[in-house]
């Protein structure tokens, strides 16, 4: 016996959609302190690096360390450009232009 899609869908909804509501519900007229804002400020750059990470630095089939993969040394400076400039469309075109060019010398 088959679920019923639709009753899948709406649960699948249910199950994203209650986790998201329920802080912004809960914490909607209340003042957080200080030190925790702070602390929910770091957590993007965080999330952000845990995932980037692993995929400039590591490299085969099984992973392993290796430092100088070409996405690492297009990374670099990649990263000074976005934070010299703090501009979301120049850090995407040089670092697809880094990229295009490492692809033709690195490989």
């Amino acid at each position: 016996m088959t679920p019923d899609p639709v009753l899948v869908f709406l649960a699948m909804g249910a199950v994203t959609y209650v986790p998201r509501w329920f802080p912004l519900f809960a914490l909607a007229n209340r003042t957080l302190p200080r030190i925790l804002l702070e602390w929910l400020e770091l957590l993007p750059p965080a999330i952000l690096s845990a995932l980037i990470a692993p995929a400039l630095v590591t490299a085969g089939c099984p992973k392993h360390f290796q430092l100088l993969t070409p996405e690492f040394c297009v990374a670099v400076p990649t990263f000074l450009v976005a934070w010299k400039t703090r501009s979301l469309a120049l850090t995407v075109l040089s670092g697809m232009f880094l990229f295009w060019i490492a692809g033709m010398f690195l490989q």
